[in-house]
């Protein structure tokens, strides 16, 4: 008879067993945890070690954190989606009940007593009869070494000292400080500098160039090719980007192909694959009394991070070793392999922080540059840091989308049908894809590896159709996703995804129906919910503003809301708005509701929330990549503006916590809801509807004329 399969172990346990890969207890009085995520800016490792304290029953000063590597962590693929908290979280907290249990148990023996008659006070276990041992009295080698069971219960919510509370960011003190934390200040013995000079347009090749010249010029160690890749190393940074100009000037390029145009819509005559992800038809189409349609629209919009992607890699004795800020380590390792024809176990990765993105920024193809150049100079590390122009003109952008809506409203003012099509590339194009490497450079060689066919993650999930099957509950609905996987630009995961561009649409869309059925768009929303954590937030966002029923603008100020359950299955958001309307849209004040579950770092989550606005506030009022037919043209700030500090509103966040119910990420709640409460509050402050993102002063003025 076959073995039976292993139970199944909750979060990243489940594919990563073994306990002392996640945490050990060290006899100098502290404990090391080592968990798969990264930080990235969203706070999460805090939320972390919260997590193993309170498990543990140890002051959270005893943590020490090793940052995530391929050699020492656990495997939890990439840092995205929200989903550290229900992954890693999980796993730690798991692994922490079972390692507290273990050393209560060996506490047990050498007391002398039961289990049951033992407590634990900062690491020291003290039994009711008398005496007491220390975590690092008990521990030894092999303490962890072991499988984990994930039968050790976890605290119960009523015995939380650390869960829930404001807990100090860990990452803060040396940043605030200018401490070198970013891979970006990584220096090492030897290091030289490098530069990459891509082509002026994707699609071109590198037929030729004077690069004897380059190599000449002061400080220049070496100029490298491989087929359309073109590099050059130097001493010192300044020099690197001094040759690159020049190498830039005289490299000869050949081909390339020509842009569509640069509205969205070309979406709508690309060759797609079609699918129908809901469906549903309840008894006999209802007397309809309105019909409305509605269409709306994303541009391509880039992460726009503010320190530009940078990576260390060094190849010595056959092997690459490569520090890095990308949010997912192994599969940039197996892409990495797969590139440069060798074995994984040659590459060895760590992570450091960079800038921060929420999304699939450069991180991870200028790591791939650095590996490339450091293969042509062996035994000295070698730093890429790509210019501004270089993130702006090559990063993988968030998909461009287009959102047509229908829907019918019955004779008692319920939407009887809904329907949703929407247009989209991938919106999943990060290392780790099947059939090939999602790495810039390695497009680029004389052996070129091909890219990894872009898509979508699945549902429920999803990619571009994330968040497109509405919360809401109507009695017939039919949502289409069209798909086309082929794209002029390369585009990949941006901060939500598809649920930015669909909940947009749909909150917008509501507030249309509502119109037209007389009523006030809170209580609209709250007719057609059923689920009663929705309906909280709702109204809790409602009150938070003072909402009152059917309230109206002024001609210059109006109030708006938006609502969504994150990917259907995360975090429910609500967030109303208010906008004043002058020369440009700007958005005054937001008052947002949220239901995390179980929250783990109250102002992580705060934290989380305010920055998830800001961000979506710039996207929709702002952010837009512009492009010619040859190639894209938003190469700085100017090209490319952002929210400006002066321009951030006043936010207020209320969190509602239900310690007894599952954490659930916040990272990516807020976007969908915050767009379509703004396009709303435009709405009620001017009675006119603005249905393609960025709002710019432009957009502003043609749809008053």
């Amino acid at each position: 008879m076959s073995a039976a399969a292993p139970r199944k172990l909750p979060g990243s346990l489940e594919t990563n067993r073994a306990l002392d890969r996640w945490l050990s207890i060290n006899a100098d009085g502290t404990v090391t945890v080592r968990p798969g995520k990264v930080e990235i800016g969203q706070g999460i490792l805090t939320a972390l070690v919260q997590i193993v304290a309170e498990e543990l029953d140890v002051a959270p000063s005893r943590i020490r954190l090793v940052g995530a590597a391929t050699t020492l962590s656990p495997d939890e693929g990439i840092t995205s989606g929200s989903r550290s908290i229900q992954e890693s979280g999980i796993a730690l907290r798991f692994a922490a009940a079972e390692a507290r249990e273990i050393l209560l148990q060996r506490a047990a023996v050498k007391l002398g007593v039961s289990v049951e008659q033992l407590t634990v006070s900062d690491g020291t276990v003290v039994s009711r009869a008398g005496g007491s041992v220390s975590y690092w009295d008990l521990t030894g080698e092999n303490l962890l070494g072991r499988e984990a069971t994930a039968e050790a219960p976890p605290k119960m919510a009523a015995d939380y000292v650390l869960i829930g509370r404001a807990l100090q960011r860990i990452d803060l003190p040396a940043k605030v400080m200018g401490a070198p934390v970013y891979v970006h200040d990584l220096a090492l013995p030897g290091m030289v500098h490098a530069r990459v000079v891509r082509p002026p347009g994707a699609g071109m090749q590198l037929t030729g160039g004077e690069f004897a010249e380059v190599e000449s010029m002061p400080g220049v160690v070496a100029v490298v090719r491989d087929g359309s890749f073109l590099a050059v190393v130097a001493a010192r940074e300044e020099e690197a980007i001094r040759a690159s100009r020049r190498l830039a000037r005289v490299a000869q390029w050949h081909g390339g192909g020509a842009l569509p145009a640069s509205d969205p819509r070309y979406l709508l005559e690309c060759e797609t694959e079609d699918e129908v992800i809901s469906e549903k038809g309840e008894g006999a189409a209802p007397p309809q009394s309105q019909t409305l349609s509605a269409e709306y629209s994303r541009p391509h919009i880039a992460h726009a991070s503010l320190g530009p992607s940078c990576a260390v890699a060094e190849f010595k004795d056959g092997r690459y070793t490569i520090w890095t800020h990308s949010q997912g380590i192994f599969p940039l390792r197996r892409d990495l392999a797969t590139a440069l024809g060798i074995a994984e176990d040659v590459i060895e990765i760590a992570h450091m922080e960079g800038a921060g993105c929420y999304g699939h920024n450069g991180a991870d193809d200028v790591a791939c540059d650095a590996v490339l150049i450091a293969r042509a100079v062996p035994g000295r590390p070698v730093r890429v840091q790509w210019m501004r122009e270089d993130e702006f003109g090559w990063e993988p952008y968030g998909s461009p989308m287009v959102v047509r809506m229908q829907g019918a409203l019955d004779g008692q003012g319920r939407i009887a049908s809904w329907t949703h099509e929407l247009w989209s590339h991938g919106h999943s194009t990060r290392p780790g894809g099947k059939g090939g490497v999602n790495l810039l450079g390695a497009w680029h060689l004389a052996k070129p590896v091909a890219a990894a066919r872009p898509g979508n993650p699945p549902l429920p999930g999803g990619g571009s159709h994330r968040n497109a099957i509405p919360l809401y509950d109507f009695p017939r609905q039919r949502v289409v996703n069209h798909l086309a996987r082929s794209a002029p630009l390369r585009t990949s995961a941006m901060r939500s995804l598809g649920a930015h561009a669909n909940v947009f649409a749909i909150e917008s869309f509501m507030d249309e129906l509502a119109l037209a059925a007389g009523a006030d768009p809170v209580e609209f929303r709250l007719r057609h919910l059923k689920d009663e954590r929705a309906r909280a937030v709702v109204e809790k966002a409602a009150s938070l503003a003072g909402w009152r029923a059917k309230e109206q603008g002024d001609g210059e100020r109006g109030r708006g809301i938006g609502f969504a359950r994150y990917k259907n299955l995360g975090c429910y958001v609500a967030v109303v708005v208010e906008v004043s309307v002058a020369e440009t849209v700007r958005v005054n004040r937001a008052w947002c509701a949220v239901d995390v579950g179980q929250v783990i770092n109250s102002d992580g989550v705060v934290n989380q929330l305010e920055g998830g606005i800001v961000q979506t506030v710039s996207w929709t009022l702002k952010e837009r990549v512009a492009y010619d037919r040859n190639t894209v043209t938003s190469r700085n700030w100017i090209d490319y503006p952002i929210l400006t500090f002066e321009e951030v509103p006043a936010i207020e966040v209320a969190l509602i916590d239900r310690p007894e119910l599952p954490p659930l990420g916040a990272g990516e709640g807020a976007q969908g809801p915050v767009a379509g409460a703004i396009g709303n509050a435009i709405y009620n402050a001017m009675k006119v509807r603005l249905r393609d993102m960025p709002f710019t002063r432009e957009r502003l003025i043609a749809a008053l004329v």
